[in-house]
């Protein structure tokens, strides 16, 4: 079991362990030392959200790396994606993303990128948390490293994805909301770049105000923003700006399902797409939208990581979660919330439909998401009264309904997910499997 990684990178309060001094400038010993091991000539990029901690942080790593001979350069304020494409393009062994995406600006982490573009594989990250360890134990002096920003790296990156949509955005009101994290800057100037007209809210990060009462958590603001001024449509990135959520003219919210119906459909018009991968949270409504139009959808565990692998597996080049975390392969290695609205507003320009028009054939089912804490996580089907209510559900709902029974991978959790066509059934039988599973497993 890795102690340091989770599913995405190392995440903690910043200050404390492990986002204190000594194991963040250890994560740069360990680095260095993987890096060394693979090149020739290693260079390590870094960059950072609008989080108050994520520049000691970053200058932190930083020392880590130049005690073992490992340069550093500075990206500043940059989104988790456009980390993972400059370390692609660029003479980067890997790249470093400061950053808890979502979360408070109290929590920070790290995400380590290799030179591939990709996220590390668990193996790497076992091993980088030996010679953590092991530099922990040795009780060695630390010391940050200063850091300038190159302003290069930001620009290169907003080159990429600009070159993503030659015909522009020309005419396309836009309220953008950067949730006062790593989108700030980087999104209005991207779209304006493009000839889009772009209102801001969210964009001006203070260090402490990143996700709060914004982004793509609380689409509230920027709802009411887009209905005020009769934008065509509006977009809310989260911290790190790897995931996006719209609302159309009319207030609709966009969740993650539509975008990737809406993204699909011109990918198979040409012939690029047969599929699309999702997770097993992605609703009936758009498994049965894509059906329509002959595409299949292949669902996944719960996670970008799973989504991804299954995406190069069958060489698919869209996947994604409902969440608004879409993968479009074509262009990019991981999740980009900027990417992913070129795609949308793309769609809109070239259909000459806006998002209620091209979001109009997905019929989201109701769903339930209940949450057990349970003393250990026997297996499932060892639940007999919880296997009896599942039976009894899926008899009821035929296919028209889904059922989700899975254990949390980082709490001790059972998440119980039921989706129906009738709200009042949905909840009956989420909140019957759930104490069918609190009777056999609870605390």
């Amino acid at each position: 079991m890795r102690k340091l990684f989770g599913t995405d990178g190392m995440r903690g309060v910043a200050g404390e362990y492990p986002l204190d001094p000594p194991t963040t400038f250890a994560v740069g010993v360990a680095l260095a030392k993987w890096v060394t091991d693979h090149h020739a000539s290693p260079e390590v990029v870094i960059g950072m959200d609008t989080r108050e901690s994520g520049l000691s942080i970053a200058e932190s790593v930083a020392g880590g790396l130049a005690s073992h001979g490992v340069a550093a350069r500075f990206a500043g304020l940059i989104t988790t994606p456009g980390i993972a494409h400059v370390t692609r393009v660029g003479p980067f062994a890997a790249g470093v993303m400061i950053s808890a995406s979502h979360n408070p600006y109290r929590d920070n982490g790290i995400k380590i990128i290799d030179h591939s573009g990709f996220k590390l594989q668990d193996e790497q990250e076992h091993a980088l948390e030996r010679d953590i360890f092991t530099f922990l134990e040795s009780g060695s002096p630390t010391s940050a490293k200063p850091l300038v920003v190159d302003e290069s790296l930001d620009r290169q990156y907003i080159e990429h994805l600009a070159a993503t949509l030659p015909a522009g955005l020309n005419g396309l009101r836009i309220v953008v909301d950067g949730a006062h994290g790593a989108a700030s800057f980087l999104a209005p100037a991207l779209f304006e770049r493009l000839g889009a007209v772009v209102d801001c809210i969210g964009c001006t990060p203070d260090g402490q105000n990143i996700n709060l009462n914004c982004g793509s958590l609380h689409l509230e603001g920027l709802r009411a923003r887009v209905l005020e001024t009769g934008a065509d449509a509006g977009v809310a990135f989260d911290g790190d700006a790897d995931r996006a959520l719209f609302v159309s003219h009319s207030g609709k919210i966009v969740d993650g399902d539509a975008v990737m119906l809406v993204t699909a459909l011109p990918l198979h018009a040409c012939g690029r797409l047969t599929e699309v991968v999702a997770t097993v949270m992605s609703n009936l409504g758009l498994e049965r939208a894509l059906r329509r139009h002959g595409i299949g959808l292949v669902r996944t565990p719960v996670g970008d990581k799973y989504v991804l692998q299954e995406m190069l597996r069958r060489g698919a080049p869209l996947g994604g979660e409902q969440s608004g975390h879409v993968i479009f392969l074509d262009h990019a290695t991981t999740g980009d919330g900027l990417l992913t609205a070129l795609r949308v507003f793309e769609a809109m320009r070239v259909s000459g439909k806006d998002l209620d028009a091209l979001t109009s054939e997905v019929e989201t089912y109701p769903q339930r998401l209940v949450n057990v804490r349970v003393k250990s996580k026997r297996p499932l089907e060892e639940l007999t009264q919880a296997n009896r209510e599942i039976r009894t559900a899926e008899a009821e709902f035929g296919d028209a309904g889904r059922i989700v029974v899975r254990f949390s991978g980082t709490e001790p959790l059972a998440r119980v997910m039921v989706e129906g066509p009738e709200l009042s059934r949905v909840e009956h039988f989420a909140h019957s499997i759930a104490a069918a599973i609190q009777a056999e497993l609870g605390e």
